[in-house]
This record gives C-alpha cells, sequence and structure tokens, in this order.
C-alpha cells in the first residue's frame, strides 16, 4: 500500500479528521474542522485536500451512520453525499466504513482519559475520526491475514 490513509468523521458543523501512519497499522487524531454552518462546505473540503496532499493520502475513509437496526437515515445519507463531494475535490478513492458506537467510544476514551467536560467536544470528533480509520485498518489486515 502507498501512501497514507485519512480518516473522517463528518458531522453537521464539524470534521474529525485522522490519518494513518505511513504502514496503514495505526490511526492518531489530527484536528476538528468546524465551520459555521452546516452547508458551508467549500472550506471545509478545501482543508481536506490540503492535510491529504500535505500527509501524502492515498484514499479516504468516511463514517457511515447507521441507525442502530443497520438502515440508512438522513445523516448517513448527508455523509454519502459529503463523501461524493470529497471524492471529487480530492481525486482519491472514498470508502465509507461503518461508524455506529464510535462517538459513544470516544466520549468514554476522553472521559476515562479525564479530559473535562468542556474540552471534551474539542477533541471528540477528532477521536471519533481515528476510531473509524483504526477499525478500518483492523479490519483490512485481519482479511489480509485469511
Amino acid at each position: 500500500m502507498s501512501g497514507r490513509i485519512m480518516g473522517l468523521d463528518y458531522g453537521t458543523r464539524t470534521v474529525g479528521v485522522a490519518v494513518s501512519d505511513e504502514l496503514g497499522i495505526t490511526a492518531q487524531g489530527l484536528e476538528t474542522i468546524f465551520r459555521k454552518s452546516p452547508g458551508k462546505l467549500r472550506q471545509t473540503l478545501a482543508r481536506i485536500q490540503q492535510i491529504a496532499e500535505e500527509y501524502h493520502v492515498s484514499r479516504i475513509v468516511i463514517g457511515l451512520p447507521k441507525n442502530m437496526n443497520n438502515s440508512l437515515g438522513e445523516r448517513a445519507e448527508d455523509a454519502m453525499a459529503f463523501s461524493q463531494m470529497v471524492e471529487k475535490r480530492c481525486g482519491l478513492p472514498v470508502e465509507m466504513w461503518d461508524e455506529r458506537l464510535t462517538t459513544v467510544q470516544s466520549e468514554r476514551i476522553l472521559m476515562e482519559g479525564g479530559v473535562r467536560r468542556e474540552n471534551r467536544k474539542k477533541d471528540l470528533d477528532r477521536m471519533a475520526a481515528a476510531l473509524i480509520l483504526q477499525s478500518y485498518m483492523d479490519r483490512r489486515s485481519f482479511e489480509d491475514l485469511q
């Protein structure tokens, strides 16, 4: 595999960003991109493209917020529309990845780490992106072993 993988946790006002190491083994939360209104994506897409170029990303994974019964709701449709914009902007392959419970898991990790409630939000999306990316890479390495 050449190049790093980027993980994105898409939300209405934020996008959490994570990148893999060069070997595609570990995910590191990088940043949370904030935007002033839900529909304003131009600057968000430009920042994602900038990070992709800076880290020599070869693939992007975006969390797909499925409902617990495995159905797709409005948030999932928004994430899929966003993935098409990212793919068009960056010219890289984009995959959707089931992200159920990553935000809950992120919150628990931050709480256990002693991060104060008022500081958690800025770290939450970045952490969720890292968990999405890590589970994607773990599954790929598991499948490679089969």
